[in-house]
């Protein structure tokens, strides 16, 4: 059986990773290829020339009215599967960023890129560039035009012979754009294309056309990323109650469902000799790692901003400290309303996160935050650690940086709004650390409550973010009062296993065959 994987990311390759699908579209081929399952994976280049990469073939690509030439390179071969990436001008603008923010054009830069990466991934499956295929992956909205192709053109007729699987990472982007009346439209990328808007128009703006939604309506399967997140986007969202759902798509999730397409399978996490061992530093050897990336983001920054400086003052005052203070609670993601929503909230004239750290401090523990992203929410976060002195908000990324929390810190906090799967927790529980998160997606189907980690739930905001406070201060009194269940958790939470062996089992038998 071959596979080939078509998404916007790939940890496999340098520079190609924003978000959680990288992870995924790194691991599941290689753990595919162990069950004699050969793999594919193809990406755009984003114009990394520098890549060791072997010519295949040019493609003929007709796109906006014009026959646009893109290429086909092979950059690795090995354990049963082919890395390949594809290269055009269009790829490599924007300093080989992935993603472009358009600011009141939601979507139109990335959606005229991606929308020429899937036109020249049909053509090179329907001339088999790279041999038969008997599967086709596509994973999120950049790769969604490829099933409208398949299914609308008729000189796609190789391709409209292979089975096509659909994963949805994050229902939360969509990529929708006009049908027409736009350059970032599908009428301006394909002219000629007859379709049926109502299988492929958004709900909401029926004017315009929904990738998503398309790549739902059209694939022989749609997979979600984990048990749970599966039967939550059958149901509306309702944010003002802080439930997450099928964001406009729950009745084509429950098509999908009836007619026996949807399945939930979760993603997975590595399990080598290397991940398992614990790095051997200390909170102070920490606070030295966090000073040097401080002065490396104040470099690079044009100006100093408050939460490097403050951060910086923190880093100093802590470590002065001859202890340092116990239990260290820890949080590393990006800073996102999935994320950060309920840490948000009012409560008695402050937020949730003040509260937070209010409770660590009674218990004599400090909280330490690794993440960047929303600019409110980075705003916010300082002014939290400059209320407490406890708090260390560290405003970037470091993979060192999360790593050594992942085995320092003694509770991970996790309190999503939705998380389709997650990944966050899966390497704090891999390194022993017990999390505490919000009962939704992932999150659910990998934490047992009291067992391997701390849950809380809540049908509004005002009860989530209560029943965090109420859970939290649970949490620490076990810490404190009971250590030894407590080492018991976190011998818990460290021999599950979500292997990627396991889960490829799954994919063969729920979505392949």
């Amino acid at each position: 059986m071959h596979v080939v994987m078509v998404a916007a990311e790939n940890d496999r390759l340098p520079n190609c990773k924003v978000g959680g699908v990288a992870d995924v579209i790194r691991d599941i081929p290689y753990a595919l290829a162990t069950q004699q399952v050969r793999c594919s994976v193809i990406v755009p280049d984003y114009g990394q020339y520098a890549l060791n990469r072997t010519f295949v073939a040019d493609i003929a690509v007709p796109f906006k009215q014009h026959l646009e030439t893109a290429t086909l390179w092979r950059v690795a071969s090995d354990a049963g599967v082919d890395q390949y990436v594809v290269s055009h001008s269009l790829f490599s603008q924007h300093d080989g960023a992935i993603y472009c923010n358009d600011g009141d054009q939601p979507f139109a830069t990335d959606a005229n890129k991606f929308a020429l990466f899937c036109a020249a991934v049909s053509e090179l499956l329907e001339h088999t560039m790279i041999g038969p295929v008997d599967v086709l992956h596509l994973h999120d909205w950049h790769a969604a035009v490829v099933a409208v192709l398949k299914t609308f053109s008729p000189r796609f007729v190789n391709l409209k012979q292979i089975k096509t699987v659909y994963t949805v990472h994050n229902l939360a982007l969509q990529g929708i754009r006009p049908f027409k009346h736009d350059d970032s439209s599908l009428e301006s990328w394909f002219p000629t294309l007859s379709y049926d808007g109502s299988q492929i128009c958004d709900h909401v703006y029926p004017h315009c056309f929904n990738p998503m939604r398309a790549a739902i309506s059209l694939s022989d399967k749609v997979h979600l990323v984990s048990p749970t997140y599966c039967q939550e986007v059958q149901l509306s969202s309702d944010h003002e109650r802080g439930f997450f759902g099928g964001e406009g798509l729950e009745h084509d999730m429950q098509a999908a469902d009836r007619t026996g397409r949807l399945a939930g399978i979760l993603n997975g996490c590595t399990y080598d000799a290397s991940s398992d061992e614990a790095t051997d530093i200390s909170l102070h050897q920490y606070c030295d790692l966090a000073e040097q990336a401080l002065f490396v983001w104040m470099a690079n920054g044009g100006t100093l901003k408050p939460a490097h400086y403050i951060a910086h003052q923190r880093v100093i005052q802590w470590r002065q400290q001859s202890v340092f203070r116990r239990p260290l609670i820890t949080s590393v993601g990006r800073l996102t309303d999935q994320k950060a929503l309920l840490l948000r909230q009012p409560k008695d004239g402050q937020l949730i996160l003040d509260h937070v750290a209010a409770l660590i401090n009674e218990y004599g523990g400090v909280l330490v935050i690794l993440g960047s992203g929303d600019p409110h929410l980075e705003y916010l976060f300082t002014q939290v650690m400059a209320r407490n002195e406890n708090v260390l908000y560290l405003q970037g990324y470091g993979q060192a940086l999360g790593d050594h929390l992942y085995t320092l810190g003694d509770l991970f906090l996790m309190p999503s709004s939705f998380e389709p799967c997650g990944i966050s927790q899966m390497l704090a529980m891999r390194a022993g650390q017990p999390c505490l998160a919000h009962q939704v997606g992932g999150l659910r189907d990998t934490i047992t409550h009291g067992e391997t980690g701390f849950l809380f739930g809540g049908d509004n905001l005002s009860e989530q973010a209560e029943q965090l406070l109420e859970c939290l201060g649970q949490a620490l009194d076990i810490h404190r009062d009971d250590p030894q269940k407590y080492l018991e958790i976190k011998a818990n939470a460290g021999a599950q296993r979500f292997s990627w062996g396991t889960i490829a089992s799954q994919y063969i038998e729920k979505l392949y065959e």
